[in-house]
């Protein structure tokens, strides 16, 4: 039985809270890292898992604050009693573009520098690079910020490299500078520090719980993971477990009726009361599920795909595929396989 005490430390996250940041980009930072590694089981499977980091919210005192639309924060910590962090986000500075900022955070700025030299990550989304930029952090490096507030970096930090129209910038020794731009692009670096932190398959796990950056598709391609969950009926549990393992075989509910020692009415009939679905939908959803992860991790065809996940007929698995996601299997390959080369670099590189 392994020892509790020899269990790798969990990365810390430090986001900082400052009066001119908005409750929306603090907590939303907060939930997506205190949920990884939590969430996905919890939704897939029907058990709470454990978080894979430690996340806290520090301020300059430690003291409780407003914040911008008059949000209370009761911070975690100091940033001098905080523990160590791996990583320190900056959520954004909420203020006017030509709003001077010289001198107005300067125990922040002096916390950023000490522990960008001790060797942890600085993240910033939207006008956090502002910050990052009066902490002396960004000088001859790249970097991005909001649209709104490009002019300003530009002019008050002429040294810097800026990068106007990218959405996520990482600069500086071991690409420890980290910068997102958009308003909601906080979930942009969210998932990039999730993947650098734990790994690729976490980040694309919080990017399918929270639609991030597709919303348009609905979350059709998303809302029937929960399908997956086990049951509470053993027998049906028996099933569902070796389903997944040989759901390309051919006649799988034949097999599955079988294994059950059920009649087929019966076994139909408490296969939907455990599940939600009858055993040919359960099918189908594991198959897509799987195919769902090869359109995404590897570049093999459509058709080829779909004699993998257990359909010969290519044609019927896109109707399905469609008619089930809401997207067509190359309309997913295209947006989900682009977010996991993107996380997949900020992973190697």
């Amino acid at each position: 039985m392994s020892n509790p005490d020899d269990a790798p430390a969990l990365a810390t996250v430090a986001i900082l809270a400052l009066p001119e940041v908005t409750a929306s980009v603090l907590f939303g930072l907060s939930d997506m890292f205190v949920g990884v590694g939590r969430d996905w089981p919890l939704v897939v499977e029907g058990r709470p898992g454990t978080s894979s980091l430690h996340v806290q919210i520090v301020s300059a005192d430690g003291r409780p604050l407003t914040i911008a639309n008059g949000v209370q924060v009761v911070p975690d910590a100091s940033i001098a009693d905080a523990a160590p962090p791996q990583v320190i986000c900056i959520p954004e500075v909420f203020l006017l573009p030509d709003a001077e900022i010289r001198g107005r955070f300067p125990a922040e700025a002096a916390w950023l520098r000490e522990a960008h030299a001790r060797g942890a990550i600085i993240a910033a989304a939207c006008s956090g690079a502002l910050l990052m930029a009066e902490a002396g952090l960004l000088e001859g490096e790249d970097a991005t910020t909001h649209w709104a507030y490009c002019d300003v970096l530009a002019q008050r930090h002429p040294g810097i490299r800026l990068h106007r129209r990218r959405a996520l910038v990482t600069a500086g020794e071991g690409q420890r500078l980290v910068m997102a731009g958009g308003g909601t692009s906080w979930q942009d670096l969210a998932l990039y520090l999730i993947a650098r932190l734990v790994n690729l398959e976490a980040a694309m796990q919080m990017a399918r719980l929270y639609l991030i950056d597709w919303h348009e598709s609905g979350q059709q391609p998303f809302a029937r993971l929960s399908a997956s969950r086990q049951s509470d009926d053993a027998v049906i549990t028996r099933c569902q477990l070796w389903v997944a393992d040989h759901y390309g075989e051919p006649s799988p509910v034949a097999a599955m009726t079988r294994l059950s020692g059920l009649a087929e009415r019966s076994f139909v009939r408490r296969f939907q009361q455990a599940t939600g679905l009858s055993p040919l939908q359960y099918v189908h959803h594991v198959r897509l599920e799987e195919a769902k992860q090869l359109l995404e991790g590897s570049e093999d065809p459509i058709e080829a795909i779909a004699g993998q996940v257990g359909y010969e007929d290519a044609g019927y698995f896109a109707r399905l595929f469609k008619r089930e996601v809401n997207l067509t299997p190359a309309q997913y390959r295209r947006r989900f396989a682009g977010l996991r080369e993107v996380l997949q670099q900020g992973r190697t590189g």
